[in-house]
């Protein structure tokens, strides 16, 4: 709704969008009812969005009366190039605005060759990927990139990222805004190309939430892979801290771990105890070539003993960080994702929580796994691209442009 201090005619197209995307009003007498603008002003605010194809409609079945006429946003008239970037490997895809994928490629990737190389290497996979998705490159609205690290969302760089050396404060937007031009050439908008970064769980978080937690207003999912980090939904909205370091909590330090050294150089940290990296660390100790997080979930799909037992185990550390991230959100919704989170790791989460949190505390908490999958990062990082992109004030100057 419109804020009580604006008249109806400071209420903009750009506001009038994201009334119909939220499903808050989809007819013109819902808008003037929502916004208190003439008719004649609704259809000049709708005629803007119309011409630029951001609008489809369609008519209502009558009940004695004129048909209603329904009003939606329309994903399909842009699509977003999304990245899921790993450590070891990078996915990638082109999706419509909400968030159906068209094209997908995964590919390997060592994120420890530095942001130059990585940035022109995803690059360099996007025209065949365009091709794919049976898209002009000109409809490519924008580009989401999601990262292992925590990120200063005003600026788009990494910041102290422990597991991405070399990508500290790198300038990751204006260099990937480089490498598309100089792969695919002009944006849709014949300026650079639109990119948005975040941290990965982050992103999860918001694709989750929205595609099927949207009434539970605390949501916190923590992926467990490489690293271990934390997203967390408030309201609508992704919560991120003051400069992006909302979530890190695996490098909350344990007690009774001194021995354990992170890779962001401290000791005990609980990443360095309980992660996908640590697990393959100690399976590799007990034999075999275990190397990554990767590596630890396929042993636990094969049933291995050793895997499972230590699954469950790092389940329990990282429940011992859970029961105060629990105790001070009081979430409706605690999900597990990443390689890890399967039936033995989320045992050992449960057996904490409810042996060491206030039952008022999980009284109505729920404990569940990830729906979306490998896909997560990409849905999420899409949604990122458009909530920035079709937000009001960014649609209406994007509208006055191509009024010009």
């Amino acid at each position: 709704m419109r804020e009580p201090s604006m008249t109806p005619n400071q209420v903009s197209a750009g506001e009038l969008l994201q009334l119909i995307r939220s499903g808050r009003a989809n007819t013109r007498t819902d808008l003037q009812r929502a916004t208190g603008l003439s008719r004649s002003t609704v259809g000049q605010r709708l005629d803007l969005l119309n011409r630029a194809g951001w609008l489809r409609h369609s008519t209502g079945n009558s009940t004695g009366g004129r048909p209603s006429h329904h009003i939606a946003f329309d994903p399909t008239h842009a699509s977003v190039i999304a990245v899921d970037l790993e450590t070891r490997h990078a996915r990638i895809a082109v999706l419509d605005l909400a968030g159906t994928i068209l094209a997908e490629h995964t590919g390997p990737l060592h994120i420890n060759e530095g942001p130059e190389w990585v940035l022109d290497q995803l690059a360099s996979w996007f025209p065949d990927l365009i091709d794919a998705a049976g898209v002009d490159a000109t409809h490519i609205c924008g580009v989401g990139l999601s990262v292992p690290g925590p990120v200063d969302w005003e600026t788009g760089r990494v910041v102290e990222p422990p597991i991405m050396p070399g990508w500290d404060q790198y300038p990751i937007r204006e260099r990937l805004q480089k490498a598309y031009a100089d792969h695919v050439g002009p944006s849709m908008e014949d300026g650079p190309v639109p990119v948005f970064v975040d941290n990965d769980a982050n992103l999860m978080a918001l694709a989750e939430h929205q595609a099927n937690h949207r009434s539970c207003s605390a949501f916190v999912l923590v992926k467990v892979s490489t690293g271990i980090g934390a997203g967390v939904v408030i309201g609508n909205s992704v919560y991120r801290g003051i400069d992006g370091g909302a979530g890190d909590i695996g490098h909350i330090r344990l007690h009774d771990r001194p021995d354990a050294l992170c890779m962001c150089g401290s000791h005990g940290c609980l990443a360095a105890v309980a992660s996908g990296r640590a697990l393959a660390k100690e399976l590799s100790s007990l034999g075999g070539d275990i190397t990554s997080g990767s590596d630890v979930k396929r042993l636990l799909t094969e049933g291995h003993p050793d895997a499972i037992r230590l699954a469950r185990e790092a389940g329990r550390r990282i429940g011992e960080v859970l029961v105060t991230v629990v105790t001070l959100l009081n979430p409706g919704v605690l999900m597990l994702a990443g390689e890890l989170s399967g039936v033995p790791f989320m045992t050992g989460v449960r057996e904490l929580l409810y042996q060491r949190a206030m039952p008022r505390t999980t009284a109505n908490l729920q404990i569940v796994t990830s729906r979306l999958g490998d896909h997560a990062g990409l849905i999420g990082a899409t949604t990122m691209v458009v909530e920035c992109l079709y937000c009001p004030a960014r649609a209406d100057a994007r509208l006055n442009r191509l009024a010009l």
